[in-house]
């Protein structure tokens, strides 16, 4: 099983923009921001969480949004998704990554992370 579990949009005015949703949507810090991160989550669970990632240009040259997809079997959806028409991504990972970084048919980016528990754990990788 796989789903969204996070829509990322990466902004340069960080404050501003976690201040404006959390706002508008009601949904509530997941933990304190860190490290010009942070993930809002819908304090009653329906709706995916929102995370923000802090920039340093407005001309970053990827995506402003992508998605973070949820699974508790990360190998064997990765090794679908590319079977579907996905391609990796030449990402340079940290240590102890939980995320692998894709590209749909039209070179969008987006995460399969590793949840142990997809279905209800909310958190990004």
């Amino acid at each position: 099983m796989i789903r969204i579990g996070s829509i990322v949009i990466h902004c340069y005015e960080f404050e501003r923009m976690v201040a404006f949703w959390q706002e508008a949507l009601h949904y509530v810090p997941r933990a304190p921001a860190s490290g010009g991160w942070i993930v809002l989550c819908d304090p009653e669970g329906r709706g995916p969480n929102i995370s923000f990632q802090a920039r340093d240009r407005r001309d970053w040259r990827r995506s402003w949004l992508h998605l973070d997809l949820y699974t508790d079997r990360q190998r064997e959806e990765v090794r679908r998704l590319l079977t579907i028409g996905a391609k990796q991504y030449p990402w340079r990972y940290p240590q102890h990554a939980d995320y692998v970084v894709l590209q749909d048919p039209d070179s969008n980016l987006f995460c399969v992370v590793q949840k142990p528990h997809a279905k209800g754990e909310e958190e990004k990788g």
